[in-house]
């Protein structure tokens, strides 16, 4: 039955990743799907460690998420500041 669950995480990290790697317009999308493979990762070390009694590296894991999150959020408003959009195609890093 144990078996079942993994397929399932699996299942969900791969369906994060598909949707982080392929064309997105914006970078709001790619962070929401940076976001869900953190929670379906997260997902995962619940039912593993939760037979290990070692829930504390949870704590450690959630935090380190919630910093790439505000980081991802702080690098999202200056951009819209800064070019007015949230657009892939409107900046290119090579012009000033």
């Amino acid at each position: 039955m144990l078996m079942y669950y993994n397929y399932i995480f699996y299942i969900f990290i791969l369906s994060g990743l598909w949707s982080f790697v392929s064309k997105r317009k914006h970078l709001l999308s790619t962070l929401l799907s940076l976001e869900f493979i953190v929670l379906s990762l997260f997902f995962y070390m619940f039912f593993i460690l939760l037979f290990y009694f070692e829930l504390y590296f949870l704590m450690y894991f959630l935090t380190f998420g919630v910093c790439e999150g505000a980081l991802g959020l702080g690098i999202l408003v200056s951009m819209i500041r800064s070019h007015g959009n949230d657009y892939f195609n409107s900046f290119n890093m090579l012009q000033c």
